[in-house]
């Protein structure tokens, strides 16, 4: 009997990566994100048929786990299950949503807490089998501890307070070469200013070892743990599981912090969809 056909799924709204499993056989395919507020269900059709399925050279996929960015909403669920399904008729189709993508990715069919640090911050509790607790974020603009974008702000921040010393200020400069002006017209003014602050982030990379630059990470990754992570009574108990490319990049400040508190750390990820793929191998 030939094994069946799956395509996985892990969209953002602005990448989607999709995994085609052929028994043993894993291939990998990039199209744009999609995203279920701004994208109609013919639309979202259209991309797939423009985009993905002629990357997949006729394979036709038996079953689809398709997970994304806005589909916590079951009018989105439902939205993109009828482009799917419109694309794949054939195929049997489950539709949810990234934070289920991050649990199911990390912790597999084990209890834990999973924790998403990308251009925005989320976490949950998960039990094996479903999320139990979720501690909502409250956006970049309140929330997003531990985010692209929160600490992005806070690099704008040292930099337009001058609280970075004459070394630190140069390499910005050096780096970005932009004003007070245009920063604050592109945060208050411009389109999609969490993604514009979280563009910041790489600067903390690039200057590890200088002691603001610690600073700015340890004070960032400590508020998500302290407001997110102490939350919930399980993380004394649990594995805490992190994915995104925060996590990934910083992921020494997370393991610090874990030694700290003597919390358990888990998996750290820098997407989810190494763990999706294993825990859809058996379905």
């Amino acid at each position: 009997m030939s094994s069946k056909v799956k395509l996985v799924a892990d969209s953002g709204s602005t990448k989607a990566e999709w995994c085609l499993m052929d028994g043993k056989v894993r291939k990998t395919y990039f199209t744009q994100g999609i995203s279920p507020y701004f994208l109609t269900s013919v639309q979202i059709e259209e991309l797939i048929q423009a985009e993905l399925v002629p990357q997949l050279g006729g394979v036709r996929p038996d079953q689809i786990f398709y997970y994304g960015t806005g589909c916590l909403a079951e009018k989105n669920q439902k939205l993109l299950h009828k482009s799917l399904h419109a694309v794949w008729p054939q195929a049997k189709i489950a539709v949810s949503h990234d934070l289920m993508a991050a649990a199911r990715a990390l912790c597999g069919r084990e209890p834990g807490i999973a924790s998403i640090l990308g251009t925005g911050s989320n976490s949950c509790y998960y039990d094996g089998k479903d999320i139990v607790k979720n501690n909502p974020g409250l956006g970049f603009v309140l929330g997003d501890e531990g985010s692209g974008a929160f600490l992005g702000k806070k690099v704008l921040q040292y930099y337009l307070y001058q609280t970075f010393d004459d070394e630190m200020r140069f390499r910005f400069d050096q780096k970005y070469n932009t004003t007070r002006d245009e920063i604050l017209d592109r945060v208050y003014r411009q389109p999609l200013p969490n993604r514009y602050l979280a563009s910041f982030t790489p600067f903390l990379s690039e200057n590890r070892g200088h002691y603001m630059i610690e600073n700015i990470l340890e004070d960032g990754l400590n508020d998500f743990f302290f407001n997110h992570i102490y939350k919930y009574s399980e993380s004394w108990t649990v594995p805490l599981h992190f994915t995104g490319s925060v996590a990934w990049h910083f992921r020494d400040v997370l393991e610090e912090l874990c030694h700290l508190y003597e919390l358990q750390l888990g998996r750290i990820l820098k997407n989810p969809m190494e763990g999706l793929t294993v825990y859809h191998e058996d379905e």
